[in-house]
């Protein structure tokens, strides 16, 4: 059951006292207020108003426009695009349920200024997803760490405590019984009406597709959200490789549940695949074996061996729905989550191009130029933030699935912090392929300079949204081992500049203490970790209030639809 904010109550408690003909604040004999005046003072109690800290905040997100050319396609492919499209709207509708519970018309209803009510639609929510998720709506509660996957009334040692079936769960809601009991209810039979509408579009869209492995999948994906096993799906999933339309769907992230990282969020992306990109990618995943050998970590962290069959592609985005396009918008995906999945097939990996570039132009180049020092501002480059990139995404395949010794996934050992532990291997390994790659010449653009600085203003441009996401947390944790380890210097000027001998150090010592952590299954030791580096300190903060300052957006948000993409 959805939480009722404050202002509601006062709104639902002023209407109560009205029908007994008083006032809560006024002698029953006054009788001033007439009702046309209740009438306008319910409306005041229950809309939605900014709070006084956040007026210059509503800025932060630079608006982009998803189009791409479509001529090429036959018309079965772009109704079908239409299609994924209004699947993709069921995805979002069911993303704000998971994540705030109101429902979304009435929410927005609530708020009378335009700029106001855009910032909380682009949030899902009153809560600022770049900013620690800080209340922004006067009089609405706190985010609760569960979003809505669990009885707001539940505690960590409540749950810990208990026992039922699916538990630890992917796909499904926790809640009470008759009883009082927790309880998990399937998402297929908690949003059944939701799921059964979202599969006939899939079904849909596969009588129209004309890439039979697409077809394939979207029926398969149709199925999985009727019957939540996903695994079938992502295997069809792992085996497309010619089809020019690619769709992202279903519940598949976990960051959203930040009290243990288990329950999966609805989300999606309707993508077009870059062919010529894509080509100069298809090279790099086969050396995973190789680069998985050479870890800088004890031998035991690295005998399960990744699969070497994974793909690696450049698409152009046209469509984000749901937990993709809730706050900071993904650049790259590195999919399926399923570590059975992983370790027999590999992952695909999905370069958002058009994203990526959009950010490096409005977002990046000018961090650059207020934090980096002059003389290796020359570094940074397209070439590179797209390969740093791109090799984040390859790197999850990297290191270690399943905790040493133990049946358990690292996932389930490490819980609410797992997610930030893996995304600060994403991009630590990511680092260290791009080493290793240069050094064989298989990466033949750029020097390693060009790397290392691109990635330095990268973490100046990740940090912004916030120390409260998994990724917020992996930046911090390695923006302050960085530091430790002298890998950049900021002059008194106010400029940073990076170490080359002592970053390469830094990359190998981080890169076997988050390999350790993760096949010990240290939950204590992340903890630790995160407690004590994922944090943002005076001084950074103060580098980074003068990008707010210049006016440099924070991300971007997109115009995106239908009628955007000139589709009927």
């Amino acid at each position: 059951m959805k939480n009722l904010s404050k202002s509601y109550i006062s709104a639902i408690a002023l209407v109560v006292c009205s029908t007994l003909t008083m006032s809560c604040n006024k002698p029953q004999n006054d009788t001033s207020e007439t009702p046309s005046k209740v009438k306008e003072s319910i409306v005041s109690a229950s809309e939605l108003t900014l709070t006084p800290e956040y007026k210059n905040r509503l800025n932060i997100y630079f608006p982009v426009t998803l189009s791409a050319d479509i001529s090429h396609l036959s018309d079965n492919q772009q109704q079908m695009l239409a299609v994924l499209i209004e699947a993709s709207l069921i995805m979002d509708d069911l993303f704000w349920k998971q994540a705030f519970g109101e429902n979304k018309t009435a929410f927005l209803s609530r708020i009378s200024d335009p700029a106001v009510k855009n910032f909380a639609d682009i949030n899902y929510g009153p809560w600022d997803r770049l900013n620690g998720d800080k209340v922004f709506l006067s009089g609405e509660p706190e985010k609760q760490l569960g979003a809505q996957f669990y009885p707001a009334d539940m505690t960590k040692e409540e749950f810990e405590n208990s026992n039922f079936t699916d538990k630890d769960g992917l796909y499904s809601m926790v809640r009470r019984n008759d009883q009082g009991k927790l309880t998990a209810i399937p998402y297929s039979s908690y949003f059944a009406e939701e799921l059964k509408s979202a599969a006939q579009l899939l079904r849909k869209a596969a009588t129209l597709a004309e890439d039979k492995s697409f077809a394939d999948y979207l029926n398969l994906r149709a199925e999985a959200l009727l019957t939540d096993n996903y695994q079938a799906s992502d295997y069809a999933w792992m085996d497309m490789k010619t089809n020019p339309i690619e769709l992202v769907y279903g519940p598949i992230e976990t960051y959203e549940d930040q009290l243990f990282g288990y329950r999966a969020a609805f989300e999606s992306y309707v993508l077009l695949k870059d062919l010529a990109w894509s080509e100069r990618l298809s090279k790099y995943a086969s050396y995973l074996p190789e680069l998985q050998q050479g870890l800088p970590v004890a031998e035991k962290y690295k005998a399960q061996m990744p699969g070497a069959n994974a793909d690696l592609n450049a698409y152009d985005v046209i469509y984000y729905a749901g937990h993709s396009n809730a706050g900071s918008k993904t650049i790259a995906i590195n999919l399926p989550n399923d570590e059975e999945v992983q370790l027999k097939k590999g992952t695909r990996r999905l370069q958002l191009k058009n994203a990526m570039q959009a950010k490096f132009d409005n977002i990046l180049v000018p961090i650059s130029k207020q934090l980096i020092v002059p003389e290796q501002r020359q570094h940074i480059t397209f070439n590179a933030f797209f390969a740093n990139t791109m090799f984040h995404e390859v790197a999850h395949g990297l290191g270690i699935k399943s905790v040493l010794d133990s049946e358990q996934t690292v996932r389930q050992a490490l819980k609410e912090h797992a997610s930030a532990l893996e995304e600060g291997k994403a991009d630590i390994l990511g680092l260290y392929m791009v080493q290793q790659l240069l050094a064989k010449g298989i990466i033949d653009e750029g020097m390693l300079e060009d790397y290392y600085v691109t990635f330095m203003a990268g973490i100046f441009r990740s940090v912004r949204f916030g120390a409260s996401s998994a990724h917020g947390k992996a930046n911090m944790i390695r923006f302050n081992f960085f530091q430790e380890y002298q890998a950049f210097s900021r002059r008194e000027d106010g400029f940073y500049q990076v170490d080359m001998q002592n970053m390469s150090k830094a990359i190998d010592a981080l890169s076997n203490t988050i390999l350790t952590l993760q096949g010990d299954g240290d939950y204590n030791g992340v903890a630790k970790l995160v407690a004590e580096k994922g944090v943002i300190k005076e001084q950074l903060q103060q580098d980074l209030d003068r990008l707010t300052a210049a006016d440099i957006p924070v991300d971007i948000d997109f115009k995106q639809g239908i009628q955007t993409l000139g589709l009927k």
